[in-house]
Order: C-alpha cells, then sequence, then structure tokens
C-alpha cells in the first residue's frame, strides 16, 4: 500500500498584531492577568479584505512554492476552518480558483474546529493510501477575531487570524502514521461557535480539566500506534490552546527531548490553524531535523480530537 508524508509547509498571519496592552485599553483586563492566565503576548488580526480563503491561499501558495510545485500539481484540497461565513463556493474551492488550478482537483472543507488540521492531515493520508489522490495541498485557515465577543475578557484575550498548509504526496515509505480520533459528545457544549452571527464561548474551567487529564494517554496511544516512544519525539506540537495547557500536556506526554512548540504566545489561539502554522514555524527555523519524528495532536471544539506522527520535512 501507498503511503504518504508530508513533503513542504507554508504559513500566513495579517500584518496588524493586537497587544495586551491594546486589549486593556479595550476590557477590563491587563498585560499581567493575560500572561499568568494563558500565556498569550500578542495576536495577529485580519483586516475585511482577509476573509478565510485568502489567509487560506496565502498560506498554501507559500506550501507550494517551498514545494517547488505548480497549482496543477495537486489534485486535492483540504481546507480545516469553523469560522468561514459563506457555505458556497465552500473554502477549498475558492483557494483553488485564487491559485488558478485548471486540473479540477476534489474540493472539501473539513470542520471539526481547533482540530480540523490533523482530522484533514489524516484524510488527506487516506485519500492518498486508497489512490484517490496523488498529492494535496491540507490548509488550516481560521479568522477568530471575526467571531470574538471583545466584551468578554475571558475569551477575547485568546483568538487570534492565521492559516498553515502543508503539502502532502504519496510516497513509498510512509511518513505520516497512523492517526487517532475521537471526540466527547457530551461535552460538546463546552467550546461553542454559535448563533447569527455566530460568537465563540467556552467553560475554560471544562476544557483545561478535560485536557491536562485526559489527553496525555491517548497522545503516548498516538506514539505507540506509529512506533515512535515519546522521548525519541524530535518535537510535538498540539493545538496551541492557552501556554497553561500546552507545557503540562508536553511534560505528561513524556516527550523529555522533544521541541515543544509554544506558537501561542505571539499568535494566540488560531484554532484550525494553530499546528499547522507552528510547525512551519519550527521547520522555517530549522529547529525540527528533516526526517525526524514530531507528534501532531489537535484538540477543542466539540471536544474533538486527532493525532499522529509525521515524519519533518
Amino acid at each position: 500500500m501507498t503511503g504518504s508524508r508530508v513533503v513542504a509547509l507554508g504559513h500566513y498571519q495579517p500584518a496588524r498584531v493586537l497587544t495586551n496592552e491594546d486589549l486593556a485599553a479595550m476590557v477590563d483586563t491587563t498585560d499581567e492577568w493575560i500572561r499568568s492566565r494563558v500565556g498569550i503576548t500578542t495576536r495577529h488580526v485580519a483586516g475585511p479584505e482577509e476573509p478565510v480563503d485568502e489567509l487560506a491561499y496565502q498560506a498554501a501558495g507559500k506550501a507550494l512554492a517551498s514545494a517547488g510545485l505548480t497549482p496543477d500539481d495537486i489534485d486535492l484540497v483540504l481546507v480545516a476552518t469553523s469560522t468561514a461565513i459563506d457555505r458556497s463556493p465552500n473554502m477549498a474551492a475558492r483557494v483553488a480558483a485564487k491559485l488558478g488550478m485548471r486540473g479540477g482537483p476534489a474540493v472539501m472543507d473539513l470542520n471539526v474546529v481547533c482540530s480540523g488540521f490533523t482530522h484533514a492531515l489524516a484524510t488527506a493520508d487516506h485519500a492518498i493510501r486508497a489512490g484517490s489522490a496523488t498529492r494535496a495541498l491540507v490548509i488550516g485557515s481560521d479568522k477568530m477575531t471575526e467571531i470574538t465577543d471583545w466584551s468578554d475578557r475571558t475569551t477575547c484575550v485568546l483568538t487570534g487570524d492565521g492559516a498553515g498548509a502543508a503539502v502532502v504526496e504519496a510516497c513509498a515509505e510512509p511518513g505520516i502514521g497512523p492517526v487517532l480520533w475521537g471526540s466527547v459528545p457530551e461535552m460538546g457544549h463546552a467550546v461553542r461557535i454559535e448563533g447569527s452571527p455566530p460568537v465563540f464561548a467556552q467553560e475554560g474551567q471544562s476544557v483545561y480539566r478535560w485536557t491536562t487529564s485526559q489527553l496525555p494517554p491517548l497522545a503516548r496511544k498516538v506514539c505507540e500506534r506509529a512506533g515512535v516512544a515519546p522521548e525519541d519525539l524530535a518535537a510535538v506540537v498540539l493545538h496551541q490552546a492557552n501556554l497553561r495547557i500546552i507545557e503540562p500536556l508536553a511534560q505528561k506526554i513524556g516527550a523529555v527531548n522533544a521541541v515543544v512548540a509554544r506558537d501561542v504566545v505571539t499568535s494566540g489561539n488560531t484554532s484550525a490553524a494553530s499546528i499547522p502554522m507552528a510547525l512551519s514555524k519550527l521547520v522555517e527555523r530549522g529547529e525540527v531535523p528533516s526526517g525526524a519524528p514530531v507528534l501532531l495532536f489537535g484538540f477543542g471544539g466539540n471536544l474533538s480530537y486527532a493525532g499522529q506522527v509525521i515524519r519533518c520535512p
């Protein structure tokens, strides 16, 4: 059976940066309060001219350039997002059109909120293994600030905008390990994007308790399925939700020798964009060797989760 691997990455963030001091002028909060509770110092905010598909397009273009490929080399486009306002054409179709893809790729959006990218990556891997695709563009893109309640100091300090993309292609030696995915439907209310217009809300303490207690054994099982010991991981890229969640999780997994992505500090919570964006930055900075094992693990909305070990491009 043919496997697949990630061959290139790209990311994009809007130019506007919102600092903790900026937020303190908008809502009852302080830089110290935000840093101590979520570890975030800045986040990027997209303007009206940067909808979800534009963010995705920018990241996708960079990933294709890094791979040395043209848009017509892609036969599957997957966009993970939960913040697209328009329903059709979907974001994947719009990205394909913006890139000028003439080969008629399959185009699908996936809404699994913060674990959307790892779900989409597994979907691309499965499609390639099944022979229904040979090369995929997998994108996580979210404009969280557009659904943020700026009067709620518990959530408005978290959110940021951005996109990350990966080029995935068929290979003889699999570079994407088996996915472990699932959800806790009875706790789906803990993270919500509801209403018209939609607004992001969450039960922070419930999410914190669930992630810090339930996710470490799941992440270790991901490593087990990939045949990689946690101590052999070169990097751990968790959903960038909150630094107070990321750091304890990495420790409990047992990834004692791994670089731990902490992009949340300067990017905030970018939902489905957070994992590919953080991974792209690690690779761009040369912090993870090519071919080294990296644990990706997304979790969040629906209290859904998905993770796999990949070989670094």
